[in-house]
């Protein structure tokens, strides 16, 4: 169940990216879109994401952690060109939009998670 909440979040995050920044489209059938563009930027932020922070470390202590928006970014860039190889109809424009949108998602993401309770079995 949490699992579900969590890729629904996720959804209506990008959502919210989508009506906000210029150059985050969705074309077609838009919850569909947004529904897998959640599970595929799951997936990169689970893979991919890791491992380019870890080799970003010393750039990330450098800027005391704002390079991770860039990394947000080019993972939200990457999601949304894997999306478009196999047809889902969301697009970023570039890397601002995809650096806008990041930032977006990302607080939304925050947000929305303070009314998600963890239930921890005590």
């Amino acid at each position: 169940m949490k699992l579900i909440v969590r890729w629904l979040i996720s959804a209506l995050a990008l959502f919210v990216a989508a009506l906000v920044v210029p150059g985050i489209t969705v074309s077609g059938n838009a919850w569909i879109a947004y529904a897998v563009m959640a599970v595929v930027l799951g997936l990169v932020n689970a893979i991919i994401r890791p491992l380019l922070k870890l080799l970003t470390c010393p750039l990330i202590i450098l800027t005391l952690g704002l390079f991770t928006l860039v990394i947000n970014a080019l993972m939200l860039l990457l999601a949304s060109r894997i999306a478009q190889a196999f047809d889902i109809g969301f697009s970023v424009a570039g890397f601002w939009p995809a650096f806008f949108g990041a930032l977006i998602v990302s607080v939304v993401t925050m947000l929305l998670s303070l009314f998600v309770t963890d239930e921890k079995e005590g």
